[in-house]
């Protein structure tokens, strides 16, 4: 029987090592997003305060960027494993790596996953809807085509869904592979 695995346990890491790749690439692309924001910032506070001139399309690509930021580095978050959670139970002594693979595991599948087809679900339609409209901004000298940003939601989503993918498969992996008598506790 572990000889069947074997081919597929490789087929599910190839999935997550591509995921992986797909989501580091977005990652390193969205820090950028990130000083461009911070460019973008100066420059707008320099030109309100100092010469009085603002821009309405300025500061909502501020807040645009902002948008890309959270919803592209969702996926790159988790990858690193940096999302928030209760880490006084998951590093607690007694969560051996295993007990940690099964919470991660059973976290993706029953909570993230479902939540994320629930969201990409729910947010296409919204996005159809403001594309058939040709939704653009209401302030006059706002930015066109706001169906583009409302697009990156259900993008975020499913690039986090494929991360939680990713992170079931190595929980997998975690599970099927011998315990490692040095992690038990003692």
């Amino acid at each position: 029987m572990p000889g069947v695995m074997n081919p597929l346990l490789q087929t599910l890491d190839r999935l997550a090592a591509a995921i992986d790749c797909l989501n580091e690439w977005i990652g390193r692309f969205t820090a950028w997003l990130v000083v461009a924001l911070v460019l973008l910032v100066c420059y707008d506070v320099a030109m309100r305060y100092l010469f009085q001139a603002g821009s309405v399309a300025l500061q909502e690509l501020e807040w645009h960027l902002f948008a890309l930021i959270f919803l592209l580095g969702a996926a790159y978050t988790l990858k690193h494993d940096a999302h928030v959670r209760v880490d006084v139970l998951y590093q607690a002594n007694w969560m051996t790596p295993r007990r940690r693979a099964l919470v991660n595991l059973f976290g993706c599948l029953f909570l993230l996953l479902p939540f994320c087809v629930l969201m990409v679900l729910s947010s296409v339609p919204f996005v159809e809807q403001s594309y058939g409209w040709g939704e653009a901004s209401p302030d006059p000298g706002g930015l066109p085509y706001r169906w583009l940003l409302k697009a990156m939601i259900p993008t975020g989503f499913v690039l986090l869904g494929l991360q939680g993918l990713a992170l079931a498969i190595r929980s997998l992996q975690a599970l099927a592979a011998p315990p490692d008598p040095d992690s038990e506790p003692r």
